[in-house]
């Protein structure tokens, strides 16, 4: 079983950065790691995703260009760095895990563990 848990999250304006950290604990493996979000009265949607070795990485359309996906295997940390921040970019963001080391994509049902979530909210 894995444990994530999000932290980073806040309110900033158009234009700004954020950096969110999600730190696994428990029976951590060699797992595709991803970010996902979902705002109100919408669907939860894969923003990015990570390979356990980092040799590939997933973006959103949406996203591409602005945020960059991490991790350190040695801390069991991912992060998500955001630039750039528009208000569509607001929602809740849930960090997850998949059991297998290569990601399949932004998929919902390919992963496997998420965490509580954390809210960001930018404002014009």
């Amino acid at each position: 079983q894995v444990q994530l848990v999000e932290s980073g999250g806040g309110s900033v304006q158009v234009e700004g950065s954020l950096r969110l950290s999600c730190s696994a604990s428990g029976v951590v493996g060699r797992q595709c790691m991803g970010w996902f979000r979902q705002a109100p009265g919408k669907e939860r949607e894969g923003v990015s995703c990570i390979n356990w070795s980092t040799s590939n990485t997933f973006y959103a359309d949406s996203v591409k260009g602005r945020f960059t996906i991490s991790r350190d295997n040695a801390k069991n940390t991912v992060y998500l760095q955001m630039n750039s921040l528009k208000p569509e970019d607001t929602a809740m963001y849930y960090c997850a895990a998949a059991n297998r080391a290569y990601c399949l994509g932004l998929f919902v049902e390919d992963f496997d563990y998420w965490g509580q979530g954390t809210q960001v909210t930018v404002s014009s």
